[in-house]
């Protein structure tokens, strides 16, 4: 009989979805924002009325593996450790619900993910029906009583063909007090037969005054990043575009101050300062650097696909509509959209086949600068 991990070995193995420095989200102690889904999801379960599927979809880092966390404790929990006058999904953190969940051992829960390869030393590209495969087991055994039982895939995107197709068949014949909670940033990826097996909980990107609060609070447990000054919020709000993760990994690898360079390398188009872009790259290049690089892209893909939509169809802010203006007036908004989409392709191809960082950084410089006529 193989030797079950300790707690200890669960917990030192990296995280697909958790952002370095930071507490997991099923760590996280209150959902922020969110209110009339709670609202709704808490009045389900009192009436008995739950849809055995629920599909959580909405950007990135707004919050869904939070709400489906804390919606997973709500369903463990025991009858007495839930408020009935509760207008929240949370349970007492001395609940064992609570305490099983933040730890992934309690027995009704069957969490479905990309797996770390120990020998790869980095997590597989996706969910394999391997890992699927494991529902037959914890569905084969009958949770105590009238408890509930949770199957929680994070995220539904990253499930591989087959893995889609096996998990489709235990969403079409869900066993009885069995609840399927699935996250996606990209449901239209998704088969069709599993979206409408599902009921949809599309979430909204944080308000500003959410997003402030959700950050505050994951900065008091993080390990790294330091509390905006008053000065630094409105550009992180704007950045951020409601996403907490967008949020904290800005204060973590100075996001504001790389943000910056990218504005300034576009802003400077078709001229290149070919010693500022080496500099950047080799920055960006190594091992240590991932969050950074990972951040240059995020920033610069959206700052791209904004300064697109203001040539495209003349709304944006003031400045956006300038720069897209001067750069695309004399006709050159295709090239420009067809750089936002090289470049993402690009980059996807790059991470997934391990390519030079720094050489991908340069070609992406080069081939703005083409796009703007240089």
């Amino acid at each position: 009989m193989a030797r079950k991990p300790a707690l200890q070995e669960i917990e030192a193995t990296p995280e697909a979805d958790r952002l370095e420095g930071f507490p997991h989200p099923r760590h996280t102690r209150a959902v922020i924002g969110h209110d009339a889904t709670q609202q709704m999801l808490l009045e389900r379960v009192r009436s008995n009325r739950l849809h055995h599927g629920w599909l959580i979809t909405g950007p990135e880092g707004i919050g869904k593996a939070t709400l489906a966390y804390a919606f997973t404790r709500h369903l463990l929990a025991k009858s007495g450790e839930r408020d009935p006058s509760a207008t929240t999904l949370a349970v007492p953190e001395t609940s064992v619900a609570y305490r099983q969940v933040t730890a992934l051992s309690h027995p009704d829960l069957l969490l479905l993910r990309r797996p770390w390869d120990q020998k790869a030393k980095r997590h597989t590209a996706s969910i394999p029906i391997d890992e699927v495969r494991r529902l037959r087991m914890f569905l084969g055994h009958k949770a105590e009583g009238d408890a509930w039982r949770v199957v929680l895939v994070d995220t539904a995107d990253d499930l591989a063909a087959a893995a889609a197709n096996a998990l489709l068949k235990s969403l079409e014949e869900p066993p009885p007090r069995t609840v399927f909670i699935l996250l996606s940033s990209e449901p239209g990826r998704l088969l069709p037969t599993i979206r409408s097996r599902c009921r949809l909980l599309n979430l909204s990107p944080l308000a500003p005054d959410d997003l402030q609060a959700a950050v505050s609070q994951a900065l008091t447990t993080s390990e790294s990043g330091n509390p905006p000054s008053p000065g630094e919020w409105p550009r992180l709000i704007e950045l951020s575009q409601g996403s907490v993760r967008r949020a904290l990994a800005a204060t973590s690898t100075g996001g504001l101050k790389i943000y910056e360079r990218v504005l300034a390398t576009v802003t400077a188009l078709p001229k290149i300062d070919w010693a500022a872009v080496h500099t950047l790259s080799d920055e960006m290049a190594g091992a240590a650097a991932e969050q950074k690089f990972e951040q240059f892209y995020e920033f610069l893909l959206d700052l791209l696909a904004r300064l697109v939509r203001a040539e495209a169809t003349g709304s944006g802010t003031p400045a956006d509509l300038a720069l897209a203006r001067r750069l695309m007036s004399d006709g050159r908004l295709p090239a420009f959209a067809a750089a936002w989409s090289d470049t993402a392709a690009a980059k996807s191809e790059a991470m997934a086949l391990n390519l030079d960082r720094k050489g991908l950084i340069m070609d992406t410089i080069a081939r703005l600068a083409t796009a703007a006529g240089g």
